[in-house]
């Protein structure tokens, strides 16, 4: 099998679907504090790197409600497509269009619930021949059992389980991101424990530094 091409923010769109304030009340499947962690750190990632990135939510008058804040306040003017078509973000025609002008082969989506509109969309990305990736933290649902589920399902099609945060490695390995400070930024917000890690190592090789020329 052909190992396929790396992900790049040039060949990667980043979908964000219903990650809605309502349904943030029914996880149960993950931590809702890392779980927006998590959501807010793959919208900066697809802003910061410049990839393709579309975000859907359901009418927001609806009991689901609006996007969470904090996601709102990571993607900034960036717009939110208002779907009337529950499920399948694909049978919305202004979702499609918008997956289809941004030009990019593959797709990264996240949202809620895994085994609702994220498996569908999901499915119908795969039915339009796109190369499609699921960050599987990134998703939640009502159960870890129906998280699981899906994603299984999903795997099974012919999606790619990813992770938010190795998806921005992934970018960064791009010759002109190679030394933006991207990385570096997302894990001091959004992966703190692998940022203190990275200060011991460099508080490490200092005080080498120190002790070699004393």
């Amino acid at each position: 099998m052909a190992v396929p091409e790396p992900l790049s923010p040039d060949n990667t769109t980043v979908v964000l679907v219903d990650h809605a304030i309502g349904f943030a009340n029914l996880i149960r499947s993950h931590d809702l504090s890392q779980h927006i962690n998590n959501v807010v750190g793959l919208a900066k990632t697809a802003k910061w790197y410049g990839s393709g990135l579309v975000v859907t939510n359901g009418e927001s008058t609806k009991p689901s409600g609006p996007l969470y804040p904090e996601l709102l306040d990571a993607i900034g003017d960036e717009p939110v497509i208002e779907r009337a078509v529950d499920f399948n973000s694909f049978l919305d025609e202004s979702f499609a269009a918008a997956v289809r002008a941004e030009g990019r082969q593959n797709l990264a989506i996240g949202g809620i619930s895994t085994e609702g509109c994220v498996l569908q969309t999901v499915l119908g990305g795969l039915r339009e021949g796109y190369r499609v990736h699921v960050v599987v933290d990134v998703c939640a649902s009502l159960s870890t059992e129906g998280h699981e589920t899906a994603l299984q399902r999903m795997i099974q099609a012919g999606a790619v389980p990813v992770t938010w945060f190795s998806l921005a490695a992934e970018f960064q390995l791009q010759p002109r991101w190679h030394d933006a400070p991207h990385r570096m930024r997302l894990m001091q917000e959004h992966v703190p424990a692998m940022a203190m890690g990275g200060r011991s190592f460099f508080h490490a090789l200092e005080l080498g530094k120190r002790s070699a020329s004393d």
